[in-house]
């Protein structure tokens, strides 16, 4: 561990602070938390007397516990790593069995630094948190410097959401909670903030009176990938929209804060939550759809290969109702976007996976140039902004030009950003941008408490309504983009989704 430099890569002070990593052996560590966690420790960011406590049910030594590490981590990360800096990074970690979670904790307790930063990572399911954050609070683990750090899905309604809140609540205070959605620590994300608070080009536009509609999309290719056990109690509605698609519909929509302190980006958000119009049964008929993978067919960079249901996945029982996917149209009841349909979307075993946000701007009044000499016929929605935030990471302002040539003919061109290509440097990915913010005590990408609750109280009234109705998802055939319905619900305003592969 000597050989760990005291000044980091970017010149910055390495990151200090001991780690509680509950649910170490899952597969969110590997894939996500310990691939973050390498990257760090790689690039020099973290101090030599940094150390990480492994915790789970699985009774393993030191020795069991870094093979497993060695065999479920190292597929997940981004660049091929040396030897030494794998020793260093596994040389950090301890092991702790929490089968018994009193005398563990204790033991935990004897492990841990007095005087430095401690990050409890909570990556487990949310029933397990009230007890995890007691047993904490029993040791005498909790501290002013104590960051707790919360995983999605907190709670499945707005009943159980506000009873880990306050249980949590009466052992840490909400300055030292950390709820992520690794979402907002994409550096797209953060660009959007920049898109709109860096620039004044966009800010007179960017309300009713010019935008015609919002789409939000979060596509995945992919299945179940094993996880029937969490899925089919959770659905697309609470895995994705409650939680991704509304904080990304937020920082679209709110108003500018006065800065960009935690507190201040987090009110008006909150704000957006409370002007959601509330989804009555008759809105969640019009304006939702449900719908749930069959199946078909989906596209790699090999060809074509087969998919099966959603019902004729493993673990999935017979008949679920389970939603994987879903379409909204919602609309926010504030000066700024009143008459505004935003439009969420997410699935799973769709045409591609695709993370975007477009804004489209409204047509033009009248056209000076006769619509025959239009390329493509007449152009609705010349104007449009569309925010790719992955795979790629892109902007792309669309406007019309006239094509070369004899007469007036106009095309739509695209003026692009392309991140990959104006960055050279290596971005983080969101848990390694989440997890510095954690250490440093930056809130401003986490949730807080009444954003979650806002959030729910706008959900709840969709599974209500679902549950009233007792119908089946609607089919759609794996490597498509979703139910017809989901079409229709656009085609009533004259619009369509953005189908690109």
């Amino acid at each position: 561990m000597d050989t760990i430099k005291k000044t980091s890569a970017t010149g910055r002070e390495p990151l200090n602070f001991d780690l509680l990593l509950f649910g170490a052996t899952g597969d969110l560590a590997a894939r996500k938390i310990m691939p973050a966690l390498f990257e760090r420790s790689r690039t020099q960011e973290l101090h030599a007397d940094c150390r990480f406590i492994g915790l789970a049910r699985q009774a393993l030594s030191s020795s069991e516990f870094t093979a497993l590490i060695h065999s479920k981590v190292r597929p997940f990360l981004a660049e091929a790593c040396s030897d030494e800096d794998w020793q260093l990074f596994v040389d950090r970690w301890h092991y702790v069995c929490v089968e018994q979670l009193n005398p563990a904790m204790h033991t935990v307790q004897s492990m841990v630094r007095s005087d430095a930063v401690r990050v409890a990572y909570l990556a487990t399911p949310p029933s397990l948190f009230i007890q995890l954050v007691q047993g904490m609070a029993d040791a005498q683990l909790i501290s002013p410097s104590t960051r707790v750090v919360l995983e999605k899905p907190l709670g499945k309604d707005l009943y159980s959401a506000q009873a880990i809140n306050v249980a949590v609540a009466q052992h840490v205070p909400e300055s030292q909670i950390y709820r992520i959605d690794h979402y907002l620590g994409k550096e797209s994300v953060q660009n959007l903030l920049a898109l709109r608070f860096g620039n004044i080009l966009f800010e007179p536009l960017w309300r009713r009176e010019w935008v015609s509609d919002v789409q939000i999309t979060l596509a995945e290719d992919l299945g179940l990938a094993g996880r029937a056990g969490y899925y089919d109690g959770v659905g697309a509605l609470r895995d994705m929209v409650q939680n991704h698609l509304l904080q990304l519909l937020a920082i679209v929509a709110m108003e500018p804060p006065n800065t960009m302190s935690a507190d201040a980006v987090r009110d008006e958000k909150l704000k957006v939550f409370k002007a959601l119009k509330p989804m009555t049964p008759e809105r969640v008929a019009a304006c939702v759809v449900r719908g749930q993978y069959r199946a078909g067919a989906i596209n790699t960079k090999t060809g074509s290969e087969p998919a099966v249901g959603y019902l004729d996945e493993g673990g999935v029982p017979a008949g679920s109702k389970t939603e994987t996917f879903v379409a909204i149209k919602a609309e926010i009841d504030n000066w700024r976007w009143a008459g505004v349909p935003f439009f969420l979307r997410t699935g799973k075993r769709m045409a591609t996976k695709s993370a975007e946000i477009m804004v489209r701007f409204k047509p033009l009044p009248t056209h000076i140039l006769p619509l025959s000499q239009f390329s493509t016929g007449e152009p609705r929605h010349p104007n449009r902004l569309l925010i790719k935030l992955g795979p790629e990471e892109a902007l792309e302002f669309s406007l019309m030009t006239k094509k070369p040539g004899d007469g007036m003919r106009l095309s739509s061109v695209g003026l692009g950003l392309d991140f990959d290509e104006v960055f050279t440097t290596r971005r983080m990915e969101a848990y390694e941008r989440l997890l510095t913010d954690v250490v440093r005590g930056q809130l401003t990408l986490f949730t807080r408490a009444d954003e979650l609750e806002a959030a729910w109280r706008w959900i709840d009234p969709i599974v209500a309504a679902w549950d009233a109705q007792d119908e089946a998802p609607k089919p759609y055939a794996a490597g498509s983009w979703g139910p017809a319905a989901a079409s229709g619900l656009m085609a009533k305003e004259n619009l369509q989704w953005r189908e690109e592969i």
